[in-house]
Parts: C-alpha cells; structure tokens; sequence
C-alpha cells in the first residue's frame, strides 16, 4: 500500500515537471547556435534572445566568456580570434516568479585571413653533393599559416640557376643544373611564401613571407692529383688539368748537395677533389733504373745519390698517388740534362754598342761601321771549338719592350719619337743561366719627309708641276724612239717573209730543177750533190711529191707566225731535230750549222742555190713602209729548214751600214 502511494506521488510530480518545463521554455528563446567573425569590434552583437514579458535574463559567469548580456542582447565583449578559440558555450538563465529556464547558445568563431605564414627555420642550412643528376630532389621547406584553412603558395628566387621548386604548392628543392664544386662551393637561396595565389588578382587581403636557404656544396672525389704547374681542359663535363713536366740541370761526374732545382717550379701535386684534399705521396715510376735519384715521398723534392756519369739527358716519371684511395693518382715528366761543367762566362765582342734605327721594323745599322747591320755577338770560351758560338745563347734588351734583338740583329718594334736611347743588353746562357751585359746606345732618326708647319705653298706645287712636266716629256721622247724603231723591224720582217714563200716555190711540180728542201741538220751533213734534191739518202723524190709539198707549207707557216703574218699558220713536227742558227757569210758544213745569207755578187760556179729577188720598186717613194729600203738586194739560201731556228742576215746594197740580224 505504502509501495502504491510513492509511486503516485512520482508521476505526479514528473507530470508537474514536464507541465512546467514546456511552460518555462515558452519565457525565451534563441538560436541554438550562432556564427561570428574573428576579429570583430567590441560590443558587437552575438544574438539577440527573444522573451515574455516579466522575464529576466542573466548570463552564467565565467572568466573565459567573451559576452555580456544587455537586457536580451547578447554582446561580444572583447575581439574574438579564431586561432585562440574557435567555439564558445553561452548559458543564458530566464527566470519568473513561477518558472525557470535556462537557454543555452553554442557561438562559433569564423575564421579570417588575418595571419602571415611562417617558415620553421630562418635561415635553412643544408649540405648538397656535387654532380647529383638534374632533377634530383632534395629537402622540403614547408611554412605554417595559423589560418588554418589556407592555401600557402611558393617561389624561389636566387643569383644562380642551380636549383628550383617541384611546383608552387610544394616547396622541395630540384637540382635543375648539376653543381661542380670548383665552379661554385655554396648557393643562398631565398624561398617566399604567400596565402594568396601567386597570379591572384590583388583584391582579396594576402599576407606572405620569406626564409633564406643556405645550400653548401660538397665536394666528391672524382679526380685525380693533379701537377701545378698544369692547363685545365674540360671534356664531356669533366676537367682535365694536363702537366708540361718539369726540368732541372745536373753536372757530369759531380754530385750534387740538396735538392735538385726544377723548372718551372718545385715538383707538386695536389688533390684534384680540392674540398677533399688528401694526402699525395710521391715515387719513381720509370727512369731511375740507374739508381741515381731518391725522391721524397711525403714532399716530392728530388736529390741525387751518385753522380752522373753520362753525357744525355735522363727522363724520369714521376707518379703522385693520393692516400688512402690509391686509385686515384698521376704522372709527370722530369726531364734532367747533364751537361759539362762551365768555365767561362759569355762575353760581348765590344765594350758597348752603337746604334741607329729610322722605323718600326728596321733594322739597326752600325754607325762606326759604314752603315752595315748592327750585328751583336758574344762569345763563350766553353764552345772554343766552335769558335765561340755557343747555341744556348739568348738575347734581349733590359727592361724595353720597344727593340727586339733576332740572329743576333736589333730591331726596333714600336714607333718611337726621335731621340738617342741609353738602354742594356743581356747574353743569357740558357744551359746554366749564367748571363752577360753590356751597353747600348740607340739613336730613333725618323726617315719620313717634313711637312713644314704651314703646309706646302704654291711655289712649290709649281715646282712640283714643273719636274713631272719635264718627267712626262722625257717618257713621250723615249715612247716615240721605241715605236720608230718597233716599225723599222716589221718592214725587215716582211722582207724575210717574201725570201721564204719565194724560196719555198722552188720545190713545186715534178719537173723543176728543185724536187724538195732538206729540213735537218743530217740532211744538210750528208747533201754531197750541187742541189738540193740530187740524191743521198735524205734526198727528196719526184714520188714523195705529196710529203715535200707539206713540209714546204709547214715551213712557209712558222715562219709567217714569227714575223707576225695572219695569212700564214705555223704547224710544227715532233721529228724535226734541234738546228743551231748562226749568222755567218761562209758556209760552214763541219759543224752542222745552216746559214742564210744576202750578198751582192754571185759566184755562177758555186754549188749553192741562189736567188736574186728582183729589185720591184724604181725608187723609194712607194712602199717603202711596208718593204723596206730594198734596193736590188740579193738572197742567198742554204740548204736549210726555215723554221728551225736558222740565222738570216740582210744587207742594203747601197748602205753597208744597214744591217737586220734575225734568229728565226
């Protein structure tokens, strides 16, 4: 019964409850949750609760609560920041003299772009490996943007091209040129980043960043050692650093203390790998067999440890390997002369020398000597079997660059002003470096013509008129005289011409006196009959009519070429044999000469065949320039070949004097 009783008294007053609950929650109300914007001003109005009236509202305290509550308005009361908190739980009670109700609201804070990215490290200290492959990617260097939803956008930017980004949105570094640490031992880069597209349009606020990257390279060990002095070459990408070898002197049969001397400089080696750089340990690969040099093996310096007793020049290869990857090493040359012991120094031939010199290339001249070269000599007294030539000798002029001195010759290599010039010459014995010198004193003359200081005036452009007018008159004179005496042999030559085509019609028909012209010297050698055509073994007969025919034309055709006739055609026989011309009135048959000659009187009993060409003018009035001054002259022909080099000779019978040698 008691179990029944309680039980009713529970409904009752959970009915009570609900009865008063749905009625509290009538009082006031709002929304259950609220958005604001970070950043905002203070008193800025968060919600606005709607109530009955005879209501009052209170807001539940808290030290954390950024509202206030004015009458049914709820108010924010500081500037709320969405990277602080992004949700606040407001508990407004409402109250009556009958009812309760407590309202509550969730604001929630938006979040604004109002924060700049920030980077982890400024600056970034990273180590890359030399030649890593284009595309290589390295570390990442992300920055952080409180805003939380932001996009962060990036690019690089440097003095070198080495490196760049993956892509704008991810800031990993690539290798985009490979890096060669003798070219370049570190890189700063500087990496910005913004919360706005790179391309944006400027309107929308952004806010950016930046960080330096500091990249130090890091040397591999990729080469060898190399020798300095060295020339570096680059092939296919890699350095080559080649070595010219190095030379030293050592005398015969003496052993020399210390170390050798080397040229260009003391033997070393270095590692290639400079941001490595391991030790170098030296040794004797080749050329000491003999035994007679010791290297060092840590420096590298060379003594010798007998002397040389060998008259030649050793060649020794050295060999420069590093430690401890052995693998990697190089050689040299070292090319050591042993030459005798000098006595005596070089010695100039004078005291001092003179000199004069007028332009840039000239050569001196010795002014104690007539103007001869200046020829500079000095002698050694070691070399007296070759007369004190010794061949290592060199010479040069001291601290000028303006004179150059070659075989032994001074000449001056730059345009100087006049003056007389006190300068020294140096012999250099390049065997052993000893050195003589001397005085020399070098007078500049300028060989050019002076321009007086106003020029030239015109008394002596007139004078110069006057000289070339005189020149000119002088030539014409000389030009007159040439063409005179060009004419004069022309009208000779036509004379010739005439003597041959007449001479050359005796040969024609079958029936003539004549049959045919002997054409060598043989022929002429073995003609024993009083004509030409008589018989022996080069005579012509009446059945080789057709061949004499045609060595008669080719005869009348080069002699009509040599004097220059465009009627006659010269045609020439490969068989024909040499004939010495001579010019000679007697016919001289012992040394195989053939002659042709002009005279007055003919001897009726005589064996040559003689033409007289008929006088063909009466006076010298008409055709004298074509013909000549012929007056009754008389032609005589041996038995000759007209083109084969004879001589001719034409007289004037009136005038002994006139004379016309031709070699045909």
């Amino acid at each position: 019964m008691v179990a029944s009783r309680n039980f009713f008294f529970f409904l009752l007053a959970l009915l009570l409850v609900m009865v008063t609950s749905g009625e509290a929650q009538e009082i006031c109300s709002a929304r259950p949750t609220v958005y604001v914007k970070e950043n905002n001003a203070v008193g800025h109005l968060v919600e606005t609760i709607v109530m009955k009236d005879g209501v009052v509202p209170s807001l539940e305290p808290s030290a954390d609560l950024p509202f206030t509550l004015e009458g049914n308005r709820l108010l924010a009361s500081r500037v709320l920041d969405y990277e602080t908190s992004i949700n606040y739980v407001v508990k407004v009670t409402c109250r009556t003299p009958l009812l309760q109700y407590v309202l509550i609201i969730v604001v929630l804070v938006l979040d604004e772009n109002d924060n700049a990215p920030v980077f982890d490290a400024n600056p970034y200290q990273i180590k890359v490996k030399e030649l890593l492959p284009v595309g290589t990617g390295l570390d990442q260097f992300p920055a952080t943007d409180p805003d939380k939803d932001a996009t962060l956008y990036y690019r690089l930017t440097s003095a070198s091209s080495y490196f760049r980004l993956a892509s704008p949105e991810n800031p990993q570094l690539v290798i985009q040129n490979i890096l060669d640490y003798d070219k370049v031992q570190s890189v700063q880069l500087v990496l910005y980043v913004q919360d706005t597209p790179l391309s944006g349009s400027g309107s929308e606020v952004s806010f950016n960043t930046s960080t330096t990257i500091q990249v130090t390279v890091v040397d591999v060990d990729n080469r060898p050692p190399w020798f300095k002095p060295c020339i570096k070459h680059e092939v296919g990408g890699a350095v080559i650093c080649q070595s010219n070898g190095y030379t030293s002197r050592v005398t015969l049969n003496e052993l020399q203390d210390g170390y050798l001397t080397l040229k260009p400089n003391p033997l070393y080696a270095f590692d290639g790998d400079t941001g490595i750089n391991e030790a170098i340990i030296y040794s004797f690969l080749s050329g000491n067999e003999a035994g007679l040099f010791d290297i060092n093996r840590n420096t590298g310096n060379i003594s010798m440890l007998r002397a040389a007793d060998v008259f030649e020049t050793i060649v020794l290869t050295v060999l420069a390997a590093q430690t401890p990857s052995s693998f990697q090493f190089a050689t040299t040359s070292l090319m050591v002369s042993v030459q005798v012991k000098s006595l005596h120094k070089p010695q100039f031939q004078r005291p001092q020398y003179q000199g004069v010199v007028s332009s840039v290339g000239a050569m001196a001249t010795d002014p104690t000597n007539k103007d001869e070269p200046l020829q500079i000599v000095a002698l050694d007294e070691d070399y007296a079997s070759m007369g004190g030539i010794n061949p290592h000798i060199v010479y040069r002029v001291m601290g000028s660059e303006d004179f150059s001195i070659i075989n032994g010759f001074l000449f001056m290599t730059t345009d100087l002003p006049e003056a007389t010039l006190s300068l020294r010459m140096e012999a250099e014995d390049t065997s052993n470096e000893e050195k003589a010198t001397v005085q020399l004193s070098v007078e500049v003359k300028s060989d050019k013509v002076p321009i007086p200081a106003g020029g030239f005036g015109a008394g002596d452009m007139a004078a110069l008129g006057a000289t070339l007018g005189v020149l000119l008159f002088i030539c014409m004179v000389v030009i007159g005289v040439l063409v005179c005496h060009l004419q004069r042999g022309k009208a000779d030559s036509r004379k010739i011409h005439e003597a041959s085509l007449f001479r050359s019609s005796l040969g024609q028909g079958s029936g003539g006196e004549k049959q045919g012209v002997q054409y060598t010297n043989e022929a002429f050698q073995h003609d024993d009959s009083d004509s030409v055509g008589s018989g022996g073994p080069y005579a012509t007969t009446a059945e080789e009519g057709p061949a004499n025919d045609l060595a008669l034309k080719s005869s009348v055709m080069a002699l009509g070429t040599l004097l220059d006739d465009d009627n006659v055609s010269q045609t020439s026989s490969d068989k024909e044999k040499e004939v010495k011309p001579i010019l000679t009135k007697e016919r001289r048959l012992e040394e195989g000469y053939k002659a042709v000659w002009f005279k007055e009187d003919i001897d009726p009993d005589a064996k040559e065949e003689v033409v007289i060409i008929p006088d063909s003018r009466e006076d010298n009035s008409e055709d004298e320039d074509d013909n000549g001054p012929a007056k009754g002259s008389k032609v005589g022909f041996a038995e000759a070949d007209l083109d084969s080099g004879l001589g001719v000779k034409m007289e004037d019978l009136a005038e002994d004097s006139d004379v016309l040698d031709v070699d045909l």
